[in-house]
């Protein structure tokens, strides 16, 4: 009698699900109440929820629905080229102290310390050089100047194995070895902030590259355990210390190439830009980053001899944001009779002069305009040849299709907010006709 009593008691159940919005969710567990007692049903194992929490110290909270496909296989491969790294740097190391004269009775510790002294300070001045020279480009180009990151940090460790082997020169390349390394510095930071916002579905960015710290830890301390080891397997053995440093740096070069080939970004570059506005001309459709992501070139063009050139002699021939006061007569000319009316109410001029395509950007322009006449100037350098008024067929084709360009692309996936491109500082506003209306 009290056990139908009992049944017949209200119950309270509520189900507990575990992970994060946007992400596919798990029960864990379910709990029933009653006025006289409570019960927890468990649906997950102890073991399986020590091993998520353990998981939780390398993975961005609501894993894996809170970043991209492409996530999970790039960090497999960077984290392995990171593990040959930090075993090379053993190697490396251990060669440079040797050279500056760590354990020789005539070395002297104010030579040492001026030594690194040079050798850091160099670093720190080839860091200032680049972001100044190249500064603007690296989040444009991630995938490639994430691969000339981590080939400028190899070269900078041959410098410090080298080094031994000239002691009359070891200054020089020490200082090379450091001026090498300082590139990687600036151009693996910058690119790794741009994949962090690519990864960051949820706005976790703070939380993947945190994790990613945890990550590049384990790695770095797996890679000194392994180091150290190999250095005392080939310590005293020049030709096993060489053998072993190339075959972990040709790994390394091989991890790092498959790592980018995984990427698969959404936002639009100048090649990017290139190859989607090449297949919709051809065929009015767009294609998906996935699809793009196998087409471009992940390799600088100054040494992947087996690239096409295409994209490098177009991007050539296309000049945005120029200054205004550098342009001559025979240039500005052409905007005074049937361009004039075009580009009244647009933020952007172009001017072609020998098959290069100039862009001259209104003081008012947007990150949508500048994405617009970087369009418009590519439809132009493509008709260039093809048409004999290029100008003319080049407007008339973005007046007909450029919104549905950018529809399309948007369908597939692709972030059309802006151009990845160096930032155009040159601006410029300008008036037609006789009347003093200006263009704002």
């Amino acid at each position: 009698m009290e056990g139908r009593e009992e049944d017949q008691l209200p119950v309270f159940s509520v189900e507990e699900w575990h992970g994060s919005s946007g992400t596919k969710l798990s029960r864990t567990a379910v709990v029933a109440a009653t006025s006289t007692k409570l019960s927890i049903d468990k649906s997950i194992h102890q073991l399986d929820e020590l091993w998520k929490r353990i998981l939780g110290a390398f993975v961005p909270e609501g894993f894996p629905g809170c970043v991209t496909p492409d996530y999970v296989p790039f960090q497999v491969w960077d984290s392995l080229q990171g593990l040959s790294t930090y075993i090379r740097s053993m190697l490396s190391t251990h060669a440079l102290l040797s050279a500056i004269g760590v354990g020789e009775k005539s070395a002297t510790v104010i030579g040492a310390t001026f030594q690194w002294f040079l050798r850091d300070f160099t670093g720190m001045l080839g860091g200032i050089l680049f972001t100044f020279y190249q500064g603007s480009s690296l989040d444009s180009n991630a995938k490639m100047w994430r691969l000339v990151a981590d080939f400028m940090n190899d070269l900078g460790m041959v410098m410090d194995l080298v080094s031994p082997l000239y002691p009359s020169a070891f200054v020089f390349i020490l200082c090379l070895g450091s001026l090498s390394r300082s590139f990687t510095g600036v151009a693996s930071g910058a690119t790794r902030a741009a994949l962090t916002q690519h990864f960051a579905l949820a706005n976790n960015a703070a939380d993947i590259s945190a994790k990613e710290g945890s990550q590049e830890t384990l790695a770095t301390m797996v890679g000194m355990l392994l180091g150290m080891l190999l250095a005392h397997l080939t310590m005293g053995n020049p030709l096993a210390i060489w053998i072993s440093f190339l075959v972990l740096t040709i790994f390394h070069m091989y991890a790092n190439y498959k790592a980018v080939r995984c990427l698969c970004l959404s936002t639009l570059n100048n090649e990017r830009s290139l190859i989607l506005l090449r297949h919709f001309m051809s065929s009015g459709q767009a294609l998906s980053p996935q699809q793009v992501s196998k087409m471009e070139h992940v390799l600088p063009f100054w040494i992947s001899a087996w690239c096409s050139m295409g994209t490098k002699l177009v991007d050539r021939r296309i000049h945005l944001g120029v200054r205004v006061s550098s342009l001559t007569y025979t240039e500005i000319k052409p905007l005074l009779g049937s361009a004039g009316a075009h580009y009244r109410q647009s933020k952007y001029l172009l001017l072609e002069r020998l098959g290069v395509v100039t862009v001259v950007t209104h003081k008012d322009s947007t990150s949508a305009d500048i994405l617009q006449s970087y369009i418009h100037a590519l439809v132009f350098v493509e008709l260039l040849g093809k048409h004999n008024f290029a100008h003319a067929e080049s407007r008339a084709w973005i007046n007909k299709h450029y919104n549905d360009f950018m529809a399309k692309l948007r369908q597939q996936g692709w972030n059309t907010e802006r151009l990845l491109s160096p930032s155009v500082v040159w601006r410029a506003s300008w008036t037609f006709g006789s009347s003093n209306e200006k263009i704002n």
